[in-house]
């Protein structure tokens, strides 16, 4: 049983008390046994039963829940640097993906990308989340668009999400240092065990129509229907299912059709909602019990409301607003209204090809004026929510996952608004070490 102590300050992001309610703990320690947190608390109040067992010091350095990245499009072939360029020069998303790049583009490199390949990058993407305090990844798929390549990149994550078991059941627990206290910031980088975060996968079979069946749409919505739900449900290759509600991608009625049959198979609803203009994805977030709506940049006040009845975590996806300089999601609305916002990358070749989460953070403060108390709770509980995994992570509470990360800095604040490029000098998932600085 680890204990990390000379914690400056943890920041349990517990549930109670609104979005920028983090829960603090001064000068405080954390014990965990195998991959579930014992204990957490001022240092002062540790247990007598734990004062003898190994630990390490955390530096004084803050302690954050570890982050969950809800929204990633983790494996795809190839990259769109040129798209990058020529919506600089003018032309628009939209433009861009009628002429058959955007997604389209992607589609065609990852059909002719192998699954090894596709894991070998996947894997070295993970392991940077990894450095920056990353713990917990939701993968989509959607750049296949057909019955093989679909499956192939949920056979991809469902290989990583194995590796990282058994990863995690191999190597020794973090915190059990060669002296009976160490410093985290002194311990070798190759000293660290390493493990993997954890994944949760999403089909995205309906991110847009494919070429080949661009004048058979109703044809390719019955195969996502009839063949890829049915047997991805059957092989557990998923837990959700999402689709793109968009002019260029999925009507709202196409949206329920497809979210039916997910329903009838187990998988739950998300959904890219109201990205480009108010689709009334919001409300059809809310109407079919989807457990988020991602994107909204131009949700309207109806859709906030049903949002809000429902209880629909709302995804802020602030990296592809930068990139694609689009007006940020209104995320005061948002909470004014009582809708939780969670954060996450939306990582992809496209509209925000970086995986870089503390990024996302900074810019859900700068682009959206959330604080950055609200932000890691977008980040941490509220994106465990996103997942439905906030009774297994997200917090810092007894009984819960073993998932956290230290930050150098003194506080949340201080943490993002002194922009790094990484501050986190160690991360654990499921009380293995999976990242040293």
């Amino acid at each position: 049983m680890p204990i990390l102590r000379n914690v400056g300050l943890a920041v349990t992001c517990a549930a109670g008390g609104g979005q920028d309610s983090l829960h603090p703990i001064a000068r405080a320690a954390i014990a965990w046994e195998g991959d579930r947190i014992t204990w957490i608390g001022p240092e002062g109040e540790l247990p007598a039963r734990y004062a003898s067992l190994p630990s390490e010091d955390a530096g004084g350095r803050l302690l954050i829940p570890g982050l969950i990245d809800c929204h990633t499009h983790l494996a795809f072939g190839g990259w769109r640097a040129d798209e990058f360029e020529r919506r600089l020069r003018g032309e628009s998303y939209l433009d861009i993906a009628r002429g058959g790049g955007g997604i389209a583009s992607t589609v065609r490199a990852t059909r002719a990308a192998t699954a090894d390949e596709l894991i070998a990058r996947a894997r070295a993407t993970l392991a940077s989340m990894a450095r920056l305090g990353v713990t917990t990844v939701e993968c989509k798929s959607g750049y296949g668009l057909d019955e093989p390549n679909e499956l192939k990149l949920l056979e991809v994550y469902h290989t990583l999400a194995a590796e990282a078991d058994a990863a995690r059941a191999d190597a020794p627990h973090a915190g059990v240092a060669r002296a009976p206290q160490a410093t985290i910031g002194d311990l070798p980088t190759d000293d660290a065990p390493r493990a993997s975060a954890r994944i949760v996968s999403t089909f995205l079979g309906a991110h847009v129509v494919p070429p080949e069946f661009k004048d058979r749409r109703e044809a390719y919505i019955d195969l996502l229907c009839t063949r890829l739900i049915p047997e991805i449900a059957r092989r557990r290759l998923a837990e959700f299912c999402d689709v793109f509600v968009e002019d260029t991608a999925f009507s709202v009625e196409e949206a329920r059709t497809i979210f039916r049959a997910g329903h009838a198979h187990g998988l739950r609803a998300k959904l890219h909602a109201d990205q480009l203009h108010d689709g009334g994805g919001a409300a059809l977030a809310a109407e079919v019990g989807a457990v988020s709506a991602d994107h909204l940049e131009h949700v309207s006040m109806e859709g906030i409301q049903a949002l809000r009845t429902a209880s629909v975590v709302a995804v802020s996806l602030p990296i592809a607003t930068l990139y694609l300089q689009a007006p940020p999601m209104p995320a005061r609305r948002l909470m004014a209204a009582g809708v939780p916002v969670a954060v996450a990358t939306d990582f992809n070749p496209g509209s925000a090809p970086s995986s870089h989460l503390p990024l996302a953070l900074m810019l859900a403060c700068t682009l959206q004026r959330m604080t950055p108390g609200e932000a890691l709770k977008g980040a941490t509980l509220y994106a465990a929510r996103a997942i439905g995994l906030e009774r297994e992570t997200g917090s810092l509470e007894p009984g819960k996952s073993a998932d956290f990360a230290l930050v150098d800095a003194e506080d949340v604040t201080t943490w993002l608004y002194h922009f790094e490029a990484n501050a986190c000098v160690g991360a654990w998932a499921r009380g293995k070490r999976c990242s040293t600085r």
